[in-house]
């Protein structure tokens, strides 16, 4: 097919679509009108009940034309023709008035007169049109709502077609839970009782140390000389403690003992708590919505949780093992 032949065709398929999406105002309304304004009432009365009984007529065009013609037969003094052409026209809009400043008092008070022998009608006729005007009104409430939940439904339906299910396997060690410092807690998630378990261990450890040293301080080492078997003087070391720091003494001594044992007292406990709560694999099932441009991804823990891991590794001269704990 021809580029032209295709332009043709197009033209031909659009102008028609135009024409109908832009219909023009009926053109014998404004026409009508001048020949109103120019005094020609009989030809108006004419083409106006002409046009009408044609129809396809907006609602607008219909209310003049029937304006027009109206005034047109009260100025000929054709009552029956003016008061047909106002009844229609109250009849489409009940509370319709002349314009004092454009049409003759009589005009007006004629239009009144038929108003007022048509109330009972005319009643009728606003009810009806409130009636409409609320029907459309629900109508129209009816259709949004419709709206609004097809496109939450549409919405909620996009989600759950991006939703995917994350299956996330964790192997736990068994040695692990033999570490002190809370490395078995940690390793399970117990993030709160791996901290108590480490901060209590560390403090005990550390005032045992301190203990230590500060009871090793207090020992003095000295010679003296004895007489061995033979009778022969000999010096020997001797390390003791000097009376006047024996108090001193005793309470670092004390304090050493006391804080290893409740070292591993509280390890002892850490370690059968651990134990107790231990799962060769964790498995931890999710949902997770993908954006709207799915992108594979991998899944991995939390890199803020604490972790631990025991690696085991070949030396040369058998095998070592390595503990890591991650804060």
């Amino acid at each position: 097919m021809s580029p032209c032949l295709r332009l043709l065709l197009l033209l031909g398929l659009l102008i028609p679509a135009a024409v109908l999406a832009d219909e023009p105002v009926d053109a014998e309304v404004a026409a009508l009108r001048s020949s109103y304004e120019y005094g020609r009432y009989a030809e108006v009365l004419e083409r106006a009940g002409t046009r009408i009984d044609r129809g396809r007529l907006s609602d607008k065009d219909l209310a003049e034309l029937h304006k027009m013609a109206g005034l047109s037969a009260f100025h000929l003094n054709r009552t029956d023709d003016s008061a047909r052409h106002f009844r229609a026209l109250l009849r489409m809009e009940p509370d319709f008035n002349l314009d004092p400043f454009a049409v003759p008092p009589p005009a007006v008070a004629y239009l009144d007169n038929i108003r007022q022998q048509m109330s009972a009608e005319l009643d009728l006729v606003r009810q009806e049109r409130r009636l409409r005007m609320e029907r459309e009104r629900m109508q129209a409430e009816r259709l949004e709502r419709e709206r609004v939940a097809a496109e939450e439904q549409r919405r909620r339906v996009e989600v759950l077609s991006r939703q995917v299910t994350v299956r996330q396997v964790e192997s736990r060690s068994f040695l692990v839970n033999f570490v002190p410092f809370g490395a078995g807690q940690f390793q399970q998630g117990r993030s709160g009782l791996g901290t108590l378990l480490a901060t209590s261990e560390g403090a005990l450890a550390v005032t045992s140390i301190i203990a230590f040293f500060a009871y090793d301080s207090l020992i003095k080492t000295d010679t003296v000389i004895v007489d061995d078997l033979r009778g022969e003087p000999k010096k020997v070391p001797v390390r003791y403690i000097p009376t006047d720091n024996k108090p001193q003494a005793v309470v670092w001594e004390r304090l050493k003992w006391g804080s290893a044992a409740g070292f591993y007292a509280v390890y002892a406990a850490g370690v059968i708590d651990a134990l107790v709560h231990h799962q060769d694999q964790v498995v931890e099932t999710r949902i997770e919505t993908l954006p709207s441009e799915p992108t594979l991804r991998e899944s991995a823990p939390d890199p803020a949780a604490p972790r631990a891991s025991l690696h085991l590794f070949p030396t040369s001269g058998g095998a070592g093992a390595g503990f890591t704990l991650a804060f």
